[in-house]
């Protein structure tokens, strides 16, 4: 879906890029993390066709984007980090010029903006002039003209900038929303225990370069954990006759382990446990520590 070739670009004293180059599958949420001036914003900037780089290659959805950054942008929603709306115009006005600024007409683009507006929760404000709305209802206003044309992929730079704490939790919300429908996201933000709610993937930038890209999640052998009462022992010796169990490690009351099984075997996997007299308080899958990836990314270079 998206693809970056030694990309590269320069300010007069520093290389915000230097020799950048990653792939991104379709469907999934990238994190894109780094400290500051890392080049997340010059390299979003690029990506939805904003900023010529000094070399390299990008393409998003078979698209050259270099090439052709007009046509990207049919296919591109991106939220700046320092957006601007037009404050005299009202919600609804907004809307409808980056529907039709996107390629949108008649019924559809009418369907468009009321479809995002109530997604957004400012369905009841479509008349107001953005002048006249707060900090936090102006983002909502700026991310709702990023994907009124259902773009294949977003590009996000800190777009919980301004927002509440429910309105937060609303956002990922809809962000895992928008991946169900189908499309590929990058969100930038220093807020990593909200990234790490709905990534899929980490992208990691430190002085222009790309530190570490992977997968948060590996959905074919997840990492699970038990927590149990006590005989620890019993339960390491159950988990170590599974065929689908690997990768044990017993810290205290709880084992964590790789389980390669599916859905339906992990009912099987807890009667085992159950039925050898394993007291269980836990059971389920380990959460991704995005921060913790991140620090260990970070570290590891800063040791090179």
């Amino acid at each position: 879906m998206i693809e970056v070739s030694d990309l590269r670009y320069e300010y007069p004293a520093t290389r915000a890029l230097d020799r950048v180059s990653f792939q991104v599958a379709a469907h999934g949420i990238t994190a894109l993390v780094g400290p500051n001036g890392a080049g997340k914003t010059t390299l979003l900037r690029c990506l939805a066709g904003l900023t010529r780089p000094l070399a390299g290659d990008i393409h998003i959805d078979g698209i050259d984007v270099i090439a052709e950054p007009r046509r990207s942008h049919r296919v591109l929603g991106y939220l700046s980090d320092t957006f601007g709306l037009y404050g005299a115009l009202s919600i609804s006005q907004c809307l409808t010029h980056a529907g039709a600024a996107n390629g949108l007409t008649g019924a559809a683009l009418r369907r468009a903006v009321q479809d995002t507006a109530e997604r957004l929760g400012l369905a009841a404000r479509l008349a107001q002039a953005t002048a006249q709305l707060s900090r936090g209802l102006r983002q909502r206003v700026a991310i709702a003209q990023a994907i009124v044309h259902k773009p294949r992929v977003v590009l996000l730079d800190e777009p919980a900038s301004g927002l509440d704490p429910e309105a937060r939790i609303a956002l990922g919300e809809l962000f895992v929303d928008l991946q169900a429908q189908g499309m590929t996201l990058i969100v930038s933000s220093h807020v990593l225990a909200e990234l790490e709610t709905y990534s899929t993937h980490m992208l990691v930038l430190d002085g222009g370069r790309v530190i570490e890209h992977r997968s948060l999640r590996d959905p074919a052998a997840p990492e699970l954990e038990i927590e149990v009462l006590s005989d620890i022992d019993a339960a390491r010796t159950v988990l170590a006759r599974q065929t689908a169990v690997s990768r044990l490690t017993v810290q205290g009351n709880s084992v964590r382990f790789t389980f390669a099984g599916d859905l339906a075997a992990r009912p099987a996997l807890l009667r085992a446990l159950v039925g050898a007299g394993v007291d269980i308080t836990h059971f389920g899958a380990v959460r991704s520590d995005l921060q913790q990836s991140y620090l260990e990314s970070v570290k590891t270079r800063s040791r090179a």
